[in-house]
């Protein structure tokens, strides 16, 4: 299949334009994702606190027994994690009369707007990964940025389709950097298409589900369908109060009894993650137990009756109606949510190089209008040079400094939360800054340097602030801790060998360029 030129043309414009376009963001999106995938885990590492589990489910039952007891909201709706379930600890949540989410965890049931027990670390990550830490907005703007993604994938894929064979592995390092670039960016590109479109695609459903379902309510489904998403999104069927007093059952009960029907459905590896419960005294109480299972394409739910522990509806893997099964694999797609360790590890690989696919593609764009004869180079190229260092090489100072902060802040007797997003924001904006100020190939080293440093003191103040030094969680058997320090260690590796490279290049590069030292 061989392109006329014009059309060539126009798609390679198009590629590069929706990938300008869209591409600081998804360098934020994929970097933030890449550590997001394992959220569990930083939860654990970033809570000093976090220790094994021992909790049972009889403090669950105790739990909850209180909180309906001393807080009648919650005989509405109360939901409650399982022990063990990211938190060592149980933890209810209800809304109060004016719909002030409250959490509660045993010994504590007075009611709290603070999750008790939960590090807000991997929230604010997971914020940058889906809304660039913009409240809302930013999560229909990734909505925009998926399907702009989807375009330049499209795009990508029909300019490299001729000549893919040839080309595929041809990787020529050597004096032509540009050519060097270009080959690895293709490469990384067409290997790991089929994940890029999965990701643009579940990037797409899930930020803008909402306003799809608001833009379509009008037109298709005669204003009625707010009404009916939350019977078709919850496994529990809405129904209404008897009136009638009655007793819930144990609550270990109702988590055998989910297991027992998840085996049933052929999940042998359910486990029980977190319920919801509807009514709670009434006897038309309805308990929804959602859970995991490791093996499957995301998790599942069983609903049962609260009283008599009969099963009301199921939504497991291999028997969920469309709803449910497009909804569930859209997220266990894009986070990871199957096949354990080894699929979490290869999308932290993969969201390590589709951010270096949007670094490199700023970079090819810079290289292919450079002016070769002259010194001075056009505005457009130094700017883009400066944004693409502050933004790209920024965050990644930014978010290694959030995780400095989640370790120093708490003995410091700070707010965590709010003072760990002013560290994220303010380092990011003020290596923006810098770069803006500074000649381009300046500050990439300075910053890729700053990044090794900073990226490096992680596993250090977690020693300092936890005593769990990287050798000692090893040799406890903390897998999470370890992972999570030896990472960080390796990440600042190679921060410090792209800073080395950046200055090399300062002195080899030919003169008329923005990465030049002699043109700087």
């Amino acid at each position: 299949m061989k392109l006329k030129p014009a059309t060539l043309r126009t798609f390679t414009s198009l590629h590069s334009w929706m990938g300008l376009v869209a591409g600081f963001a998804l360098f934020v999106a994929f970097y933030a994702g890449a550590i997001t995938v394992f959220q569990p885990d930083v939860q654990r590492w970033a809570n000093p606190h976090a220790t094994p589990s021992t909790a049972t489910l009889a403090d669950a039952q105790q739990l909850l027994d209180e909180v309906l007891a001393q807080h009648p909201e919650a005989r509405d709706h109360v939901g409650m994690t399982f022990p063990g379930y990211e938190l060592a600890q149980p933890m209810a949540y209800w809304q109060d009369g004016d719909g002030t989410w409250l959490f509660a965890s045993p010994g504590n049931t007075t009611g709290s707007t603070v999750e008790p027990g939960v590090a807000p670390l991997p929230e604010l990550i997971n914020e940058l990964h889906y809304a660039l830490g913009i409240p809302q907005v930013g999560t229909w703007l990734m909505g925009v940025v998926s399907l702009l993604y989807g375009v330049a994938l499209v795009s990508g894929f029909v300019i490299h389709l001729p000549r893919l064979a040839k080309d595929l592995f041809a990787l020529r390092p050597g004096r032509n950097l540009k050519r060097f670039w270009q080959d690895t960016h293709n490469v990384i590109g067409v290997l790991s298409l089929p994940f890029h479109v999965m990701f643009a695609i579940t990037g797409a459903v899930l930020c803008l589900l909402l306003v799809a379902m608001l833009a379509l309510n009008p037109l298709i489904y005669e204003g009625k369908l707010m009404a009916a998403s939350a019977a078709a999104m919850n496994t529990a069927p809405t129904v209404a109060k008897a009136g009638v007093a009655a007793p819930l059952a144990p609550l270990a009960a109702w988590h055998a009894r989910s297991i027992a029907v998840a085996r049933e459905h052929g999940e042998a590896a359910f486990q029980p993650g977190y319920l919801k419960l509807a009514h709670a005294g009434d006897a038309h109480a309805v308990v929804e137990i959602t859970g995991s299972s490791p093996q499957a394409l995301g998790g599942g739910s069983v609903a049962l009756d609260a009283v008599s522990g009969a099963v009301l509806a199921t939504q497991l893997p291999g028997s969920r109606d469309a709803n449910h099964a497009t909804l569930a694999a859209a997220y266990a797609l894009h986070f990871a949510d199957y096949g354990g360790a080894a699929v979490r590890w290869l999308y932290f690989l993969l969201g390590l190089g589709g951010a270096f696919l949007f670094y490199s593609g700023n970079l090819l764009w810079i290289e292919s209008r450079r002016k070769r004869r002259q010194a001075e180079q056009g505005r457009a190229q130094l700017g883009m040079a400066r944004a693409t260092v502050g933004i790209c090489i920024g965050v990644c100072v930014a978010i290694s400094a959030a995780f400095v902060a989640a370790q120093i802040l708490p003995m410091l007797g700070w707010d965590v939360a709010a003072g760990q997003r002013w560290v994220c924001f303010a380092s990011w904006a003020l290596c923006a800054l810098w770069a803006a100020r500074r000649a381009p190939v300046k500050a990439a080293r300075e910053l890729l340097w700053l990044a090794a440093i900073v990226t490096a003191l992680v596993p250090v103040v977690h020693g300092i602030a936890t005593g769990w030094w990287l050798w000692r969680s090893a040799a406890a058997g903390h897998g999470a801790l370890f992972a999570i320090d030896a990472g960080a260690l390796a990440m600042a590796f190679a921060f410090a060998s792209l800073a080395r490279a950046v200055a090399r290049r300062a002195r080899r590069d030919q003169p008329n360029s923005v990465w030049a030292s002699t043109a700087a």
